[in-house]
């Protein structure tokens, strides 16, 4: 599997390059953000891992361009900023997971596995999923409720998909926590609120029936009332 690795720091750079290779990943780096974006758009890879503060096109104005060129690719992001706020950025930019630095190399390592593990089990599953009046084609990113369109980032997506296959069951912030983000931590509680509530805006905003729901105490559940 081949990954975009998109860091300015050359002793970051040179262990991560070597940690991946030593895994049997083959790595491409680029310096600068405009540089990715031209490697990110002429090759195919299975992943991209990018710092946000990179010289050119910054990591998250990247991650929002590739995005909008179509590139599906997975994307986690790098970074000493890592406080809910800056998360959000991250995740509405389109990246799909986010590690604050410093981080230990395994918890690096376990995160790419995640990614490439997800990415590959979409590729293999139906193309559709279907709840209700709402509709989410996996191969083409394209979610309608109604045959409206709705609008959403890559990690409104993912969590809304985890609705999807799990519908009519009540979901825990720990199981969506360790399935989303990949993390088992009681601080990603705010983050997943956020996201909840996002998700309630653009799929239930404007229809007469609720489709997501808050069981207190339990967690969330994908239903039709």
């Amino acid at each position: 599997m081949k990954i975009l690795l998109i860091e300015d720091e050359p002793k970051t750079v040179q262990s991560l390059k070597q940690g991946l290779e030593e895994n049997s990943y083959e790595v491409e780096v680029a310096y600068d953000g405009t540089i990715a974006k031209q490697l990110a758009l002429r090759n195919n890879y299975s992943l991209i891992v990018s710092d946000i503060i990179i010289p050119g096109i910054n990591g998250l104005e990247l991650c929002k361009q590739l995005r909008a060129e179509g590139i599906q690719t997975p994307i986690l992001m790098l970074t000493a900023l890592s406080t809910t706020d800056d998360k959000l950025l991250g995740f509405d930019a389109g990246a799909d997971d986010y590690l604050g630095k410093p981080f230990d190399f395994k918890e690096f390592l376990a995160r790419i596995k995640a990614l490439l593990k997800r990415s590959s089990q979409t590729q293999l599953d139906a193309q559709v999923l279907k709840f209700a009046d709402l509709e989410m084609d996996l191969i083409s990113k394209l979610v309608t409720r109604s045959g409206q369109s709705i609008n959403l980032t890559s990690k409104e997506f993912q969590l809304l998909e985890y609705f999807l296959r799990n519908q009519e069951m009540v979901i825990s912030k720990a199981q969506i926590a360790e399935n989303i983000w990949e993390v088992e931590d009681e601080n990603s509680s705010n983050l997943i609120e956020v996201y909840v509530n996002y998700l309630r805006k653009k799929v239930d905003k404007g229809f007469a029936s609720k489709l997501i729901h808050t069981q207190f105490g339990r967690g969330y559940i994908l239903k039709n009332e």
